[in-house]
């Protein structure tokens, strides 16, 4: 049975740093692309970043980019979510996904997701 779980998530003070990771069980991550979303409460999932198959594409949502990193390890079947700068508009649930429909930051297309971890950037 596939399952992803996420970890990593906290409270930090703005200008701060988490490390998220995601890691997969019941099957390989190696077909699968994968991406972080985020959900703020009373707005929308939005996709955040995204890599492809073998890590040679990504992707990132305007508001992260250059503050955030996305890497993964097909044979560890985990990938992360790198964090920097942050800022107080980032504070959300974040998740974790996959998808066999191509890439992007639509979660329309991502099918299989983790419960999600809680980020609270605050001073």
């Amino acid at each position: 049975q596939l399952r992803l779980v996420e970890s990593g998530g906290g409270l930090v003070q703005p200008g701060g740093s988490l490390r998220l990771s995601c890691a997969a069980s019941g099957i390989s991550l190696s077909y699968y692309a994968v991406g972080w979303f985020r959900q703020a409460p009373g707005k929308e999932r939005e996709g955040v970043a995204y890599i492809s198959t073998r890590g040679e594409n990504t992707m990132y949502a305007n508001s992260v980019k250059g503050r955030y990193t996305i890497w993964r390890d097909n044979a560890g079947n985990t990938f992360w979510l790198q964090m920097n700068n942050l800022k107080p508009e980032d504070t959300a649930d974040y998740y974790c996904a996959t998808s066999d429909r191509g890439g992007g930051l639509d979660p329309k297309i991502y099918d299989y997701w983790g419960q999600g971890t809680q980020v609270t950037v605050s001073s």
